[in-house]
Order: C-alpha cells, then sequence, then structure tokens
C-alpha cells in the first residue's frame, strides 16, 4: 500500500490532519487499533476552542456541530461560594463551543469517507521503520495478516500509548511531567443542566466542575484522591456532593457513565525525528482543567499540515523543521494555563494554612483584577494558530 502521508490513529488529530491534505490534493492512509463504534463513542473532551471551529469550518465538516452545540461566551470560577464570571467575550471577543470529541470524531470520519480517505480500522501499528529516510513504512497486522504502508511521511496521531512516541530515539527528546495528588470522579448523567456556563468551584471539601453535553446530558467532576473508587461513590452521594460544592440546585437525571481519571501533565521537548512526527496525546498530555486537549491537538495538525503542504507544492521543508519549535512553544503556554487553573481550583492543603490562604488571595486578586480575568479569558478561548510560528 502506497500513499503520501501514512497516519498512526482516528482520533480528531489523525483525522483533521488527513482531511486538511486531502484538500490540497495529498493523499493519506488512515490506520486505527479499535473499532469504528469504540471510536465514535469514546467519550473524552467536549470544549472547543474557537480556533479549533475555525479549522472545522473551513473544513466543511461544522454543519452538525453548528446545529448541536452550544456557543459559550464565559465560565465562572466560585471560590467557598463566592463567584467570579469570566466574560470571553468582553475580554477577548471570542467564544468557546460545547460539543463532545465523540461527535466531533464522526463527523470527521463522516467526511473521510465522503471524500474517499482511507481509514483502516482494527489494524494494529507494530513497527515503523526507516524514518530517517525518504521512504518510511508502517508496519501493521489486520485481519490476522501482516501488512505495510509505504509512505513519504509518518503522521503518529496514536495517543500516549502509541507507537509513534516509542519510535523515537531516546536520546532526541527530554520528559517532563507531573503526577497531581488528586483525581478527577467524572459521570455523565440525563440532567437538563441548571447553569449557563461551566461552573469551575473550588470548596473546603474539594473541586467541583459543572460542565455539559448538551441541553440534556450533563458532564460533572469531583475532586478525589488518587486511590478512590467508583464503588466508595453512590450516584445519591455524587448528587448531594456536586451541589455542595458547586452550591446550586441540580437536575439529578440517571448517570449513565462514571468514571476516576488520574490528573497528570506529560511532555517531550521534540516531537520530531526525520520524516515521523508526533501529534496531540502522543506527545503531550494536560489536566482537563484547562480543557486544552483536543484543542491543542487541533493545533499541532495545523503546523503539521502547513509543513507537508508546503513541501508537496514548493519543496520547501522550512516549516517541517520547525515544527517541533512551533508545537512546543504553544504546548507550554498551555501546561502553564492548565497548571495554572488546577492549582487554582483544586483544594490541596487545610484550610487556613499559609497555601490555603495564598490560593484564597489569588481568588481575591481575580474578582478586583480586570487584567487578571482578561489573561484567564484570552488563555481559555485560545491563541491564535499563528501565534506561536
Amino acid at each position: 500500500m502506497k500513499t503520501k502521508v501514512g497516519i498512526i490513529g482516528a482520533g480528531p488529530s489523525g483525522l483533521t490532519l488527513a482531511l486538511l491534505l486531502q484538500q490540497k490534493g495529498i493523499q493519506s492512509v488512515i490506520i486505527e487499533n479499535r473499532s469504528r463504534e469504540y471510536v465514535e463513542n469514546r467519550v473524552r473532551a467536549g470544549l472547543l476552542e474557537h480556533n479549533t471551529v475555525e479549522v472545522f469550518d473551513g473544513l466543511q465538516v461544522s454543519e452538525r456541530l453548528h446545529k448541536e452545540g452550544l456557543v459559550h461566551h464565559g465560565c465562572y470560577i466560585n471560590y467557598n461560594g463566592v463567584s467570579q464570571r469570566i466574560d470571553f467575550e468582553k475580554y477577548t471577543q471570542k467564544q468557546v463551543t460545547i460539543y463532545g470529541q465523540q461527535e466531533v470524531v464522526k463527523d470527521l470520519i463522516n467526511a473521510c469517507e465522503a471524500r474517499q480517505i482511507p481509514i483502516i480500522f482494527e489494524a494494529e501499528a507494530k513497527e515503523i521503520r526507516n524514518v530517517e529516510s525518504e521512504n518510511p513504512e508502517i508496519h501493521f497486522t489486520h485481519l490476522g495478516e501482516e501488512k505495510v504502508i509505504y509512505c513519504d511521511f509518518v503522521g503518529g496521531c496514536d495517543g500516549f500509548h502509541g507507537l509513534a512516541r516509542k519510535t523515537l530515539p531516546k536520546n532526541s527528546y527530554n520528559e517532563y511531567k507531573i503526577e497531581y495528588p488528586f483525581s478527577w470522579l467524572g459521570i455523565l448523567a440525563y440532567s437538563v443542566p441548571t447553569y449557563d456556563e461551566l461552573i469551575y468551584a473550588y470548596h473546603s471539601n474539594g473541586f467541583a466542575l459543572a460542565s455539559l453535553r448538551s441541553e440534556k446530558v450533563s458532564r460533572l467532576y469531583l475532586q478525589v484522591d488518587n486511590n478512590d473508587n467508583v464503588e466508595n461513590w453512590s450516584d445519591e452521594k455524587i448528587w448531594n456532593e456536586l451541589e455542595l460544592r458547586l452550591g446550586i440546585t441540580l437536575d439529578k437525571g440517571e448517570v449513565f457513565e462514571k468514571s476516576i481519571t488520574p490528573m497528570r501533565s506529560f511532555m517531550i521537548d521534540n516531537m520530531q525525528f526525520g520524516r515521523l512526527f508526533l501529534a496531540g496525546d502522543s506527545a503531550h498530555i494536560v489536566p482537563p482543567t484547562g480543557a486544552k486537549g483536543l484543542n491543542l491537538a487541533v493545533a499541532d495538525i495545523h503546523n503539521l499540515a502547513q509543513g507537508l503542504i508546503e513541501f508537496y507544492e514548493s519543496g520547501s521543508q522550512e516549516n517541517l523543521e520547525n515544527y517541533s519549535k512551533k508545537c512546543v512553544a504553544r504546548v507550554w503556554r498551555v501546561q502553564d494555563f492548565s497548571n495554572f487553573m488546577t492549582y487554582l481550583c483544586h483544594k490541596q492543603a487545610a484550610e487556613g494554612s499559609f497555601e490555603s490562604l495564598l490560593q484564597k488571595s489569588k481568588f481575591d486578586y481575580l474578582t478586583i483584577s480586570e487584567a487578571y480575568q482578561k489573561t484567564i479569558a484570552e488563555n481559555y478561548v485560545g491563541f491564535p494558530l499563528d501565534t506561536f510560528a
């Protein structure tokens, strides 16, 4: 099997890359370890930056997004019952859109199918060879057969546990990570949201987040210990704790998904080697407090597509050679913001301690400083895609 760009992973980054290339007549093939049903129902992020929506608009894959997505012009940050709204529209003239990642993936897969971009599901990448040559190879298995994609470039969009990062020489990058001392208990529920925008809430019992996926489905989170277990949390206990921490009355509907997710930051400072390029979770993970995972992946792909298009149109490799530099600068900005939001909103020390009073001081400053509010707003809605070029 021969193509211009071999892509490993049919998540948002791999699918977006294929569609951006197809617009310029550049062929690609996507292989995906999981089934189509699995990737189309894998619940992940649900908030799209203004820039991400613009990318999907340019790809003409956003019709359902605009019909079903919920546009938010701000969010709330609460501290022990005191609420401060962050006005995105006022400070940035931009907004964010609530639209589940699984819905994004469905739209992108349908577009790939309609535009005859091959996606091979249940195909496990086994080895990436010859990335330092002009003819890389992706060796994979599909339906019990061993197969090969011969290509000019490889897009490693296969997630944190994928093959792409493991293929980079260990001495070609530095690794940075933080394991936070708390996790998120998250639920999805058939519950009509009783709030109009996201609420980030610090409480003496711990953090809570009120998010949503639609006008009928709520996505809510509680800070829990890393060694906690979902069996310790009945639906009634979860709803009661959410109402206490958020300080609002909730529609206590049927909970249809419940899970605990550890909080972590991870990144490497080089996302390319030879003709292998990493994007999205294969190169970096951010805590979900900043709502940046999917958006950061799309920003990576914007840079990678620019480089590949420039190469095929003019032969220039300048943008490809600078790919890591451009991406990593944005990743550090996003890591900082996600870390800031995580430490601002989560309980880390006993009430009345030095650490907790510093945390309260930050929130008090947020309530009086428009400059502080603007800083959060412009980071939250996302910087233009070429800011770090």
